[in-house]
């Protein structure tokens, strides 16, 4: 009785200040890779101490899995398709629409970002004068624990980044570089890691070497955690653990063939957990969370107001209302979609997908169904980032090289309950046929509502924005990173 009684203290206390504001953001970390789902092959007691203390959310997802277009989605709290140019990776960022740091500073919030901020593409074109995600802290380094890891101390730049707070509430970016590729070979071996622990998704087929790199993607994805643990440390240290928003996630899924830039479900559903002490812990949330409701909701929180611009919905009702599982029965609906991520087809151009996610469903919608979907094979598919799993699948062309590789039908629909892996697709099957025409006619209709250029039939306009990166810039990269 004492105890919830001091919780519930404690709660009243923290909704009476300003609270802080950390977003945690991984780079590549994907669902479900976190102890707090059941996941024995990744290591994640931070990410799980976030949950266990807080809220862990199920359904979680971004409505583009590339990096620049989700992490506009969370800078400006819009959807995709609503960003003009930063719909594109390697995009130009317009500044015509808010972004939750600079509405936080000219709130009084001390504001900034460490690690990877929003990128890649170019910002100053679009007229920021900073990195939107805030002022830069960088300035510490520290030796990594394998090749390939950034000598960012994420961590201790948190902490310098503390050190000119002064007495004002802060709000923070902490992006870390990780689990990005390349990845040191072995390096989930020398971390003591189990092949045979490994899950291995039903598309890829079962051998050791895909085995062997994913378990290196779980010791980057761990380096994240490990920092985020020395953060979470700090503020408990401070004082400030109950009075600070922890917001942990990613921009998408793993670097593997099939899951990064691609609508399926591994490619957008997110890891997500949040603590505060102005909320109950220990609950699982079940309603949908689009990456563009991240912004409203900080912003309700600190009493900041919400901008006009921002068209995602607050989700403060949900974490104050001490319940579990669907909360607010109006979010059971993900609207998810791409246009150019990387080059690699004719022209330049890209490969154009809207998604409707339901409780039961994935139907997806490929407008292009004559376009390669991760590139042209002569260019080296480079929407797919190089790596072991890439060139074990390319060496046969078989089933597991067409579901990563090859052209894809135009329409996809996929049970998900029995099928997260999204392997087998109802699209053609008559038992399903009025349940994809209700969701076609749904998808059509909300992306409608939500003024996609895509369904206004003026998709077109995607493909004129400028590519801001090398023209060779994937493989240019992967050489870069494998040179002897």
């Amino acid at each position: 009785m004492l105890a919830s009684l001091a919780a519930a203290a404690s709660r009243a206390s923290a909704q009476d200040r300003r609270p802080n504001i950390l977003l945690a953001i991984a780079d590549d970390w994907g669902w479900p890779h976190a102890g707090a789902y059941g996941c024995s092959w990744v290591r994640t007691p931070a990410f799980d101490r976030v949950a266990r203390e807080g809220v862990l959310f199920a359904n979680c997802f971004t409505s583009n899995p590339k990096c620049s277009p989700c992490r506009a989605s969370i800078l400006t709290g819009r959807n995709s398709w609503q960003l003009e140019e930063a719909t594109n990776h390697f995009g130009v960022f317009p500044a015509k629409w808010a972004v939750f740091p600079d509405l936080f500073e000219k709130a009084g919030y001390h504001v900034g970002h460490t690690g990877k901020g929003w990128g890649p593409g170019d910002y100053e074109a679009g007229g920021f004068k900073r990195n939107p995600a805030g002022p830069n802290y960088d300035k510490h380094t520290a030796p990594p624990k394998f090749r390939y890891m950034s000598n960012k101390d994420y961590a201790r730049n948190f902490d310098h980044f503390l050190e000119s707070r002064g007495d004002r509430p802060f709000c923070f970016w902490f992006g870390t570089h990780e689990p990005h590729r390349a990845y040191e070979d072995g390096a989930g071996e020398r971390s003591d890691k189990r092949y045979e622990d490994v899950d291995i998704p039903k598309f890829y087929p079962d051998n050791e070497t895909i085995r062997r790199d994913l378990a290196d993607y779980a010791v980057e994805s761990e380096w994240f955690d490990t920092h985020l643990g020395r953060i979470l440390e700090k503020l408990e240290r401070i004082g400030e653990l109950d009075n600070t928003l922890v917001l942990v996630t990613s921009d998408h899924g793993m670097p593997f063939p099939r899951v990064k830039g691609q609508i399926y479900e591994y490619g957008f559903h997110l890891p997500l957990a949040m603590r505060w002490g102005g909320m109950q812990g220990g609950r699982k949330i079940d309603d949908f969370i689009n990456v563009r409701d991240f912004a409203p909701t900080f912003l309700e929180l600190a009493g900041i107001d919400i901008p006009d611009s921002m068209t995602g919905k607050s989700f403060a009702d949900v974490l104050r209302s001490g319940d579990s599982d669907l909360v607010d029965k109006t979010r059971n609906r993900m609207l998810i979609g791409k246009e150019r991520h990387d080059l690699g087809r004719p022209n330049d151009w890209g490969y154009p997908v809207r998604a409707l996610r339901t409780p039961e469903f994935l139907y997806v919608r490929n407008y292009e169904p004559d376009r390669w979907p991760a590139g042209n094979p002569e260019t080296g598919y480079r929407n797919c980032d190089d790596s072991p799993t890439k060139a074990q699948l390319l060496r046969g062309f078989d089933e597991y090289y067409r579901m990563s590789f090859g052209k894809r039908p135009a329409e996809e629909l996929y049970k998900i309950p029995e099928d997260s892996d999204c392997v087998e697709n109802l699209a053609d099957d008559p038992a399903h046929a009025e349940t994809k025409k209700r969701m076609r006619a749904e998808l059509e209709r909300r992306l409608k509502d939500d003024g996609d250029p895509r369904a206004l039939g003026r998709g077109w306009v995607f493909d004129t924005y400028k590519y801001t990166g090398g023209r060779r810039h994937a493989f240019d990269a992967w050489l870069a990173n494998h040179a002897p």
